[in-house]
C-alpha cells in the first residue's frame, strides 16, 4: 500500500504551492512529485525540493489509459504528491483539471481553503465543491490564513457539521515569519535547504500528518499494456540541448528519447558545447533565449551556433519548440539568433498565446500547449497552424524547411511521436 494526494484549491493563489513545497520537503527522499497540467516551472521547483524529477500528468494531451500508465510508470516511491492546476475543477471542459486527474487515478484530493476573514462561509464553499460532482475524490481540507487556534476550531466545527466525509487536517497561520521576505514565486536561488526547512516547519506546524496520511492510502497497479504508439527504436544518435536556456522539457520526454534512439547525448549550449558530428537529430526544447539574462548566455556562443548551423547545412534533422523555434530564426527584436530559418520575431507586451492548442499535421491531430509573448514579424508561408481548443480560428504555429521542424507547440512526445520530423 502506497500513499498519494492531489493538492488543490478553489482557485490559483490559495496556497497550493506552499503546502506542496512543505509536504515534498517533509517526505524528501521517499516522494515522487507530479504536476497536473502542462506547466514547466512547478516541476523544476518540485525536483529542487524532492531531489527527484517531477512528472507532468495532463488530461488533455493524454487519454485516461495513458494518464494511468504515466502515473504508474513513475510511482517508484512510498509517497506521491500531485500539485493541481488553478482551481480543482478548472480545465474539466478539456479533461485537464485536477479533478479529472484525481478521478482517473483514484487518488484522494485535499483542498487548501482560505479562511481569512471568514468562518461559516468556508463550509458553504466546501459543500459546493463536494456537491458539484458526485465522483470527486475530495477527502481532506487544510485551512490557510487562519488567525488563531480559536479561529481554526470555529471553522472546523462548521465544516464537520455540514460536510460529511471530509477530514479537516489542520491549518496554516497567516503572516508566517518565514514567508515575510519571499514572494513564493519560483526562485531556486532563494530556496537553500535551511530556508526550505524553516518554511516547511512553519507550514506543517499545525497540520496532523498522521490524520492526513490516513486518507492517502492507495493501491498502485503494475502497467500491463502500453497505451501509446509502439516504439520502434531508430538506429540514430539524438542530441538534446538541455541547459538554463532550453529547460522546458517534460521528464517523460527525456525517457521517451532514450527508448526511441540508439543513443541520447546531452549538450549544454550555455557552456558553448558543440553539436557532435555523430548526431542524426538535434532537439531544442522551449525555455528562454529572448530575455536579457538569457541572451547574455547565448550571444557569444560561437562554437555551439556554428556546429548547429553545420548540422542543418548537412541536411540533418532538427526539432525545436518555442524558444528553440526562436533560436533557429534570424532575430528577435535586436537580438541575433542562429539564422537557420528565415524568420524574424518581436517581443510583445501582452501574451500572444496561452492555453491548449491542436495542430493538424499530415492528417493527424497533435495536441499540445503554448505560452509565449513573442510574435512572428516575417516568415515564409506555412500550412502548420495552431488551433486553440475553444476556437476554430488559427495562426501560424510552425515551420518546416527540409529536415528542420520548429513550432510554438509544446507536446508530450510519447503521445505525439515527435510528429513533423520522424
Amino acid at each position: 500500500m502506497k500513499k498519494a494526494l492531489v493538492i488543490s484549491a478553489i482557485a490559483s493563489n490559495q496556497g497550493k504551492t506552499l503546502l506542496t513545497m512543505a509536504l515534498l520537503h517533509h517526505y524528501k527522499n521517499r516522494v515522487r512529485p507530479y504536476k497536473c497540467g502542462p506547466d514547466f516551472i512547478d516541476p523544476q521547483f518540485h525536483a529542487h525540493i524532492a531531489k527527484t524529477p517531477s512528472i507532468n500528468l495532463d488530461g488533455y494531451m493524454m487519454d485516461e489509459a495513458q494518464l494511468r500508465w504515466i502515473f504508474q510508470e513513475y510511482m517508484d516511491k512510498e509517497v506521491a504528491i500531485l500539485e493541481g492546476v488553478m482551481g480543482y475543477y478548472d480545465g474539466m471542459d478539456k479533461g485537464a483539471s485536477a479533478y479529472d486527474v484525481a478521478k482517473t487515478l483514484e487518488i484522494p484530493s485535499l483542498l487548501i481553503l482560505d479562511a481569512g476573514g471568514s468562518y461559516i462561509s468556508v463550509a458553504a464553499v466546501l459543500q459546493g465543491m463536494k456537491n458539484f460532482r458526485d465522483d470527486n475524490t475530495i477527502k481532506a481540507v487544510v485551512l490557510n490564513r487562519v488567525s488563531s487556534k480559536m479561529h481554526y476550531e470555529l471553522v472546523k466545527k462548521h465544516i464537520e457539521s455540514e460536510c460529511e466525509g471530509v477530514v479537516v487536517c489542520g491549518w496554516i497561520e497567516k503572516n508566517l515569519p518565514s514567508l515575510e521576505s519571499t514572494h513564493l514565486g519560483l526562485d531556486l536561488k532563494e530556496l537553500e535547504d535551511e530556508r526550505l526547512e524553516s518554511i516547511a516547519r512553519d507550514v506543517l506546524k499545525n497540520i496532523e500528518l498522521a490524520q492526513l496520511e490516513s486518507v492517502m492510502q492507495i493501491d498502485v497497479s503494475e502497467n500491463k499494456s502500453y497505451p501509446f504508439k509502439e516504439i520502434v527504436q531508430k538506429d540514430e544518435v539524438c542530441v538534446l540541448v538541455k541547459d538554463a536556456n532550453f529547460s522546458f522539457i517534460y521528464e517523460d520526454n527525456i525517457n521517451y528519447l532514450k527508448s526511441l534512439y540508439k543513443e541520447l547525448l546531452f549538450v549544454d549550449s550555455t557552456k558553448d558545447e558543440i553539436i557532435p558530428t555523430s548526431a542524426d537529430i538535434v532537439i531544442l526544447p522551449g525555455g528562454y533565449v529572448e530575455t536579457e539574462d538569457a541572451y547574455k548566455r547565448v550571444k557569444d556562443l560561437q562554437n555551439f551556433k556554428s556546429s548547429l548551423i553545420a548540422h542543418a547545412q548537412k541536411g540533418k534533422k532538427i526539432y525545436a519548440e518555442c524558444a528553440g523555434l526562436i533560436y533557429l530564426g534570424e532575430s528577435i527584436d535586436d537580438k541575433a539568433m542562429s539564422g537557420i530559418l528565415p524568420i524574424t520575431f518581436a517581443l510583445t507586451d501582452k501574451r500572444e498565446r496561452l492555453g491548449y492548442y491542436r495542430c493538424e499535421l499530415d492528417g493527424e491531430v497533435i495536441k499540445g500547449h503554448a505560452f509565449h509573448y513573442s510574435k512572428v514579424l516575417q516568415a515564409p508561408p506555412t500550412d502548420i497552424k495552431l488551433y486553440k481548443v475553444s476556437k476554430k480560428s488559427a495562426k501560424e504555429g510552425g515551420w518546416k524547411q527540409g529536415n528542420v521542424f520548429a513550432t510554438y507547440l509544446h507536446t508530450m512526445w510519447r503521445v505525439s511521436g515527435l510528429s513533423g520530423i520522424n
